[in-house]
């Protein structure tokens, strides 16, 4: 033995475990709140950021819908006599369901009607989403003004005001049902 520590042979004293040291709970408690904090944030932002693309893809599917329908309604309020079949044509063409099958069935009147027209310019004032549909379509209020100018040189400007129904058929919108309302 050492002479420095000199031990008795009978003495416990080899055998003694060093005297245990206080423990330490402020380390795994901050690293405890850590993780909790650092998933709550991430928890927080996953979900923030699926709401701000669920409202992303909502816009982009309002203006595409509000755009087709303002474009159809200018098309459909500005009458071109010279191109009557055209006319009818086009607007078959952008519709579908219960719209098609009344517009096929009277486009002949249709056609008699636009060629024996005076020159039509159509324009939307408004156009506003009232709802969406269980079955992905949209409810639109446009309202539009039609000028047609007389033969005379006068010019008459008129008011309407419809309801359409755009039904995405397809990577295409297309108009269900399109009613004037009064």
């Amino acid at each position: 033995m050492s002479p420095r520590h000199k031990v008795e042979p009978d003495s416990k004293e080899l055998f003694r475990l060093p005297e245990p040291q206080p423990r330490r709970w402020v380390l795994p408690l901050v690293a405890g709140l850590a993780a909790v904090v650092i998933i709550a944030a991430v928890t927080v932002s996953a979900l923030l950021l699926v709401k701000r693309e669920t409202q992303r893809e909502n816009a982009i599917r309002d203006v595409a819908v509000l755009s087709f329908v303002r474009g159809f309604v200018t098309q459909y309020a500005s009458l071109d006599p010279f191109h009557a079949n055209d006319y009818a044509d086009g607007i078959l063409a952008q519709g579908t369901g219960d719209f098609a099958k009344q517009f096929q069935a009277r486009k002949n009147e249709i056609v008699i009607q636009v060629a024996r027209a005076e020159p039509t310019r159509g324009t939307v004032q408004a156009v506003g989403i009232e709802r969406w549909n269980r079955d992905g379509s949209a409810d639109v209020v446009v309202a539009a003004t039609t000028k047609t100018t007389m033969p005379d040189g006068k010019t008459i400007e008129s008011g309407s005001r419809w309801l359409a129904t755009a039904t995405k058929e397809g990577a295409q919108w297309k108009i269900s049902s399109f009613k004037q309302v009064i």
